[in-house]
């Protein structure tokens, strides 16, 4: 079971960055990573004319592109899935999904505020799971990284993750 860890805050504050920053420190540390980005505003993977466009305009509901290492899925839908789902139907096999937006859903959520865009939190302490700036801001209960602290926020992600499986854990010992 894939457990989602939120990279949440406004435009242009480093949330990608730090998720590329994160991968491979996670990877290194064996751990199997997928991301998903929430975008808004719509996007575009296929392009005018390549076959793919070609069947997905013609009318197919779904369009799998195969090729040597890679599958892309194109489905149409009518409203859009919401974050667990997507989770669970496309990341199943993976340990840690690390979510690029979708603020409101319900999942552990890191927030990257920057000096250069703004000087506070979109959330409450209440909905962090810690904070990535280059501020000095004190949040009671909430841990706060610096902008380049890669290390010490994938230790922070590692203990997420086990604390996903903590009450699962109360059982492995039998009876």
């Amino acid at each position: 079971m894939a457990v989602p860890i939120g990279i949440v805050g406004r435009s242009n504050s480093g949330k990608t960055t730090l998720i590329e920053r994160l991968i491979p420190e996670l990877k290194a540390r064996g751990y199997r990573v997928g991301t998903l980005k929430h975008d808004a505003h719509g996007f575009e993977i296929d392009r005018p004319g390549k076959d793919s466009w070609r069947h997905r305009t013609a009318g197919a509901e779904t369009v799998v592109i195969s090729g040597p290492g890679q599958v892309a899925l194109i489905r149409q839908t009518a409203v859009p899935p919401d974050p667990q789902t997507l989770i669970r139907d496309y990341f199943g096999h993976l340990d840690l999904v690390l979510v690029e937006g979708f603020k409101r859903f319900d999942f552990p959520k890191l927030e990257v505020v920057r000096g250069a865009n703004t000087t506070e939190p979109m959330l409450a302490p209440a909905d962090l799971a810690g904070l990535v700036t280059d501020l000095p801001l004190d949040l009671p209960g909430v841990p706060i990284f610096g902008l380049e602290e890669f290390h010490r926020i994938a230790n922070h992600l590692e203990l997420l993750y086990r604390q996903a499986f903590a009450p699962l854990d109360l059982f492995a010992g039998g009876a």
